[in-house]
């Protein structure tokens, strides 16, 4: 059995400061490379070894089952606990544990030997500042930390350390492109360059800092993204939609191959579900087939009486509900739609009726909060914007795959209880 890493990630692994930040484009390996040096530090006696990631959900479903894969195949476990995410290590007599950044209090008063913040660009810095770097700096931890993650903008924490490491002695900043990782093909690449904008696509897939100042939404135009086209009650209705009660709201679309058209809108203040259903009905009717690409709260959220949720309602009244198990992230969201509204080649796939005038108003208006990477809510402009959200991402994500096979480059056998450079591993 060998684990083998890339040049790029073995760059990384063999660096010897405390503090190591890793700036990378999507599928580069970093789960993988954050495995391998879990597994570095567990070889040593008694450590205490965490990797905490933005949610406990994040944690469990990107790490903790390839985790399990490498430690079993090494034969290295002692013992694990599969609700606490924990596993002690033979020998060593060192723990992993996996945890989350979204109840930091959780993470106070352990004395941490290695500490992994895997996409530490959505965790509050605070979670760092506050909890986590008290935890590395008893005398018998002197913990070492690994920051790895995807680019958020010059507004982010993460440009902060990654400047830190660019000029603090003790720490040490790596920046590489979803390519250099060497786990996906050139032609994915390609691929995503003509399904994605430029800022998207130089941020998720090579890893630069982009600045987030000005609209959300820049890649609208007030002309190039505005046709004057009717509803064709031949065709299916495509209906995105956000749930507020102040107010709720939906843009209506419909598709022709890789093009969108929004051709009408609803704005209903103090409302619920149910008005919104009725109104859905009065204006459509029941003859064309109407799909909904609601918030994905809806599968629990409930704005209208009677206990049920909002998915429930929009199911018994007869709709197509098209939605994800949970919610895709903001910047997911936002990239999906400035990738539609125009791509790296210059085609506009988005196209708006005079008629949406507060999705229009939305698109040009919605700002980020300043220096962040979050788009302003105070304004209002965000509800019929993440309705529309809610359809583009659904029917459009952002995605791309890996190769059914890695390269073979850089491989050594590793020596039990060390890890050596090797060649890209399929773990992600």
């Amino acid at each position: 059995m060998k684990i083998t890493l890339t040049k790029a990630q073995h760059q990384v692994s063999q660096s010897k400061k405390r503090f190591r930040v890793l700036i990378s484009g999507r599928r580069f390996g970093k789960t993988h490379l954050a495995i391998t040096e879990m597994m570095k530090y567990a070889a040593k006696p008694v450590q205490n070894i965490w990797y905490v990631s933005p949610t406990f959900k994040m944690s469990r479903e990107i790490c903790w089952s390839n985790l399990k894969t490498m430690l079993h195949a090494f034969n290295w476990i002692e013992d694990i606990n599969e609700t606490n995410l924990t596993v002690r290590i033979k020998k060593s007599n060192s723990t992993i544990s996996l945890k989350s950044a979204d109840q930091p209090d959780a993470l106070r008063g352990t004395g941490i030997n290695f500490l992994i913040l895997d996409e530490f660009a959505d965790i509050d810095k605070r979670t760092w500042y506050e909890v986590l770097r008290a935890s590395i700096s008893d005398k018998y931890s002197n913990g070492r930390v690994l920051f790895c993650g995807t680019p958020r903008g010059y507004g982010n924490w993460s440009y902060e350390l990654y400047l830190k490491g660019k000029q603090d002695e003790e720490w040490e900043s790596f920046q590489f492109t979803t390519l250099q990782g060497g786990m996906v093909d050139k032609s994915e690449l390609e691929q995503a360059k003509t399904d994605l904008d430029q800022r998207t696509f130089r941020q998720e897939f090579e890893g630069t800092f982009e600045n987030y100042a000005g609209t959300v939404y820049y890649n609208f135009h007030p002309v190039e993204n505005v046709v004057e086209k009717k509803i064709d009650w031949t065709k299916p209705l495509h209906i995105g939609m956000d749930f507020n009660v102040d107010p709720m709201s939906a843009c209506v679309a419909q598709i022709e191959k890789d093009k969108v058209y929004f051709v009408d809108e609803i704005v209903i203040y103090s409302s619920n579900t149910d008005e919104m259903c009725q109104e859905i009905h009065d204006r459509y009717g029941t003859k064309i087939p109407i799909f909904i690409y609601p918030d994905p709260a809806s599968r629990q959220r409930k704005t209208s009486a009677g206990g049920r949720t909002d998915l429930s309602i929009l199911q018994n009244a007869g709709f197509k509900v098209k939605v994800k198990h949970k919610h895709p992230a903001i910047r997911d969201r936002v990239n999906a739609v400035n990738s539609r509204l125009k791509d790296s080649n210059g085609v506009r796939h988005i196209f708006i009726s005079q008629s949406c005038k507060t999705l229009l108003k939305g698109l040009q208006r919605q700002i980020y909060k300043e220096n962040t990477n979050i788009p302003d809510k105070e304004e209002g402009f965000d509800h019929m914007n993440d309705a529309l959200g809610y359809l583009i991402e659904y029917i459009k994500p952002l995605t791309i795959t890996s190769p059914y096979s890695a390269p073979t480059r850089w491989n050594i056998k590793q020596k039990q209880y060390g890890i050596k450079q090797g060649s890209t591993s399929r773990y992600s």
